[in-house]
């Protein structure tokens, strides 16, 4: 099967026709349109009247621009999913890449190839986002949690070693913050046993892991583009990548098992069951939109750009932070390693400036300053409890998890801030930590 063959996307494609069967039943309209408009670019305080007159211009000449054309006849799975798909596999080095509904899709697809279920066990690290963990659980598969590295809050490979079992099937390591984990060892412990390595790089589109794109270097790859994340698709969307050949089968695990490149009977297409490691499996449904595609594939433009400003914000606070006693900075880019900067990473040492990372959140939101640690341990959620997991027990194999969580680290903001917000940030940092030395 031809890499770019659509064959398990649904598209209505009738042909020349008296009366075709279109692929949109209610065509957007002027209104439609402006709803949009008036959504994504709001009026600025004491502006209303000013915003309501260019509004009324924007929809006069939309009203205009519709008597010289007509409105696209493809919202879902066409030829702009397809061409930032061909860019994001150009971009990343990757022989597939499938565009999907968010980064949690791609870790399904990725983990039902791996055929877990019930009796399985799949390593993840103790401190990520509850997505990592989700399908594992649906599946009726265990959670193993590893300890983390308190230099990165990445997964430890040394962990993952002590806890991979007969029963294990999967790893799934965490870029937190956008600063790769130690992937090399990682692969090595895998290898040696045939487990599949899916990396979770939903913050880590951009970045580098010894040559190669973040997130490549495990069997399969999955990037967000939440609203949050340094780039976006309309608030939503993520990509899942593959070099195994099994790629080829993405675009039915994207779309129910459609698969238009054969036919039953009397029908348009087949159903399949999507072949997976060790037996077929049952595809979801992922479809992504074309305006999605099409707001990713302008900001991927400047995707640099962004990583660029983000860096120098990473680079000016470690400069600031390098000689104050008390505190710990993150890591930055080496000739090997190429972080996005999606978080800073900020640690203070509890054990030398007497008072821990609690009450150094306090000092901070009483200076105006908004810090969060983005990321708990998943072991201690009411989920896990409920499904039979011991959280002491837990807690227990994850030391440096339960270390860096309670009394360590939190995260800074890396987007494009003023200078006067950045050197404020900086300053209320260091005069928080200097008044907790001080014991106050």
């Amino acid at each position: 099967m031809a890499q770019d063959e659509p064959a398990g996307d649904f598209r209505y494609d009738t042909g020349e026709a008296r009366v075709p069967w279109a692929a949109i039943g209610e065509h957007l309209a002027n209104e439609d349109l402006m709803r949009m408009i008036r959504f994504l670019v709001r009026p600025e305080a004491g502006k209303d009247a000013e915003y309501e007159a260019r509004a009324a211009s924007v929809e006069a000449a939309l009203a205009e621009l519709w008597e010289v054309s007509g409105p696209a006849t493809k919202l879902s799975l066409g030829d702009t999913v397809s061409k930032l798909e061909a860019e994001a596999r150009e971009f990343l080095g990757c022989k597939y890449a499938c565009f999907l509904t968010n980064a949690t899709a791609g870790f399904e697809i990725a983990l039902k190839y791996a055929n877990i279920g019930p009796g399985d066990e799949v390593i993840v690290p103790g401190i990520t986002f509850i997505s990592t963990m989700t399908y594992t659980l649906q599946s009726g598969a265990k959670v193993v949690f590893a300890d983390v590295d308190p230099n990165t809050v990445n997964m430890d490979p040394a962990d993952v070693a002590r806890k991979v079992t007969d029963k294990t099937k999967a790893i799934v390591p965490v870029y937190i913050g956008g600063y790769p984990p130690d992937m090399d060892a990682i692969m090595q412990i895998a290898e040696a046993r045939d487990l599949v390595v899916l990396a979770d790089a939903a913050h880590a589109f951009g970045g580098r892991y010894k040559g190669k794109a973040a997130g490549t270097v495990a069997h399969f790859g999955s990037y967000s583009f939440h609203e949050v994340k340094n780039i976006n698709a309309l608030g939503e969307g993520g990509l899942v990548v593959t070099d195994l050949d099994f790629g080829q089968y993405f675009p039915q695990c994207r779309f129910l098992g459609v698969d238009m490149s054969k036919q039953i009977k009397n029908w348009l297409y087949d159903v399949i069951a999507v072949p997976g490691k060790y037996g077929p499996f049952v595809a979801g449904n992922h479809s992504s939109t074309e305006i999605q595609a099409l707001c990713l594939l302008g900001q991927m433009e400047r995707l640099q750009a962004v990583i660029d400003v983000r860096r120098a914000n990473a680079e000016y606070l470690n400069e600031r932070f390098s000689e104050v006693e008390g505190i710990i900075t993150p890591p930055l880019d080496t000739d090997e390693i190429k972080s996005t900067y999606h978080l800073y990473l900020l640690r203070v040492d509890h054990e030398l400036i007497g008072q821990d990372v609690q009450v150094f959140k306090q000092k901070m939101e009483a200076r105006g300053v908004v810090q969060i640690p983005h990321f708990a341990p998943l072991y201690k959620y009411q989920l896990c409890r409920d499904l039979g997991y011991d959280t002491d027990a837990i807690a227990e194999t994850c030391p440096n998890t339960e270390m860096v969580f309670n009394h360590q680290f939190t995260h800074l903001p890396l987007y494009p801030l003023t200078q006067e917000q950045i050197e404020y940030m900086a300053d209320a940092v260091i005069e928080s930590v200097e008044e907790m030395k001080a014991g106050k």
